[in-house]
Parts: C-alpha cells; sequence; structure tokens
C-alpha cells in the first residue's frame, strides 16, 4: 500500500494522542505532528480546519478525523482501505484517557 499522507494535532503528553500514535506506529505509517499545547498556531488552525476544539484530530489523506481515539483512527483507516489489518500489538493502549480524565481511586470511608 502506498503511504498516506497523515498530518496529526495532539497534545505531547494524552492518553489519546499517545492512542493515535501507537495506532500509526502499529501500522509502520509516518505522520506529521503539530502539538496542539505548545504551539498556539497548531491549535488555532485544527481549530479552523475542524470547527472544534477537542483533540486529538488527525487528516489523513485529506480525509479529518476529528475528536477521536486511536481504535477510531485503525478503524477508519481499516474501512477505507488505507492499511491492512496486521497481528501486531499497539505499543501503548489506544483508547484510554488523559491522566487527568481518569476516574480516581476513593478511599472508603466508616462512620464512627
Amino acid at each position: 500500500m502506498e503511504q498516506p499522507k497523515i498530518t496529526c494535532y495532539l497534545k505531547p503528553t494524552c492518553g489519546w494522542s499517545e492512542g493515535v500514535r501507537a495506532v500509526l506506529r502499529k501500522h509502520g505509517l509516518e505522520w506529521e505532528e503539530k502539538d496542539t499545547i505548545n504551539n498556539p498556531e497548531h491549535r488555532a488552525e485544527m481549530i479552523e480546519r475542524t470547527g472544534q476544539m477537542l483533540q486529538p484530530c488527525v487528516e489523513i489523506n485529506g480525509n479529518m478525523l476529528a475528536d477521536v481515539s486511536g481504535d477510531e483512527v485503525e478503524a477508519w483507516m481499516l474501512a477505507n482501505n488505507v492499511v491492512s489489518a496486521n497481528d501486531a500489538e499497539a505499543d501503548a493502549p489506544t483508547d484510554q484517557p488523559c491522566a487527568h480524565e481518569m476516574p480516581q481511586e476513593q478511599s472508603m470511608k466508616f462512620k464512627n
């Protein structure tokens, strides 16, 4: 298969963004990464191109996938014959929120 043109609007440290990276690595794909946290121009470009403020956003061969998980990116690529199914394992969770969005363990409190 021909190498697709992929541009990703991602956060440097985010579970969702790392899931997208993991799927792209799993399929041996190259991508241009645009940091939406440390580069306000990249964030503004993403908002202008997608009409929304949530990331990750991934553009593949001119098709914009907005606010997606790695699983959703992989499903779209398989459905659109961008990649073929393979048995490789992703090297990171592909559908996990950022650490600050994870439910925190709650301690048990007993009444006296």
